[in-house]
């Protein structure tokens, strides 16, 4: 059992695929990071200083009664909460990261694409069925004349 796990814990599908989530994992991150940092702030700020990450809705207060000014504060206090913002967040996550996954197999899909097919050296002949080159403008079996 233990050599059947070595043969498959060693091909290259399983190897490619570790590789695979451990760097899906750093660009989740780096997707992460461009959202929180990057992207939701200015969104924040065009519709009036509101920050995502702490936008929430108290459904039930915690053992120190709110208003709550972030959504770590309500935590702290044990309130339930409806986190909205983290929620937003989460989804323009996905969508990023889904966009570049599109964008990355669109990409190998274009690679993948079999090149045209070559013009064929050869055609029939219509008069004997005789195989001659493309330019000929004569088969060289029957003489005929061919249309060019």
């Amino acid at each position: 059992m233990l050599k059947e796990f070595k043969e498959f814990a060693v091909r290259g599908n399983v190897v490619d695929m570790a590789v695979g989530i451990i760097i899906g994992a750093a660009f989740g991150t780096i997707v992460a990071s461009l959202v929180n940092d990057v992207v939701m702030p200015p969104i924040g700020l065009l519709l009036g200083n509101v920050d995502f990450s702490n936008l929430f809705i108290v459904l039930k207060e915690g053992a120190a009664p709110g208003p709550y000014a972030s959504l770590a504060v309500a935590k702290a206090a044990g309130a339930v909460s409806l986190n909205v913002g983290v929620f937003i967040n989460a989804i323009i996550n996905f969508v990023i990261v889904a966009f570049a996954v599109f964008l990355l197999i669109r990409s190998i899909n274009r690679l993948r694409k079999a090149p045209a097919p070559a013009e064929p050296a050869a055609k029939t002949c219509p008069h004997c069925l005789s195989t001659i080159p493309v330019k000929a403008t004569r088969c060289a079996f029957c003489t005929s004349a061919l249309n060019p």
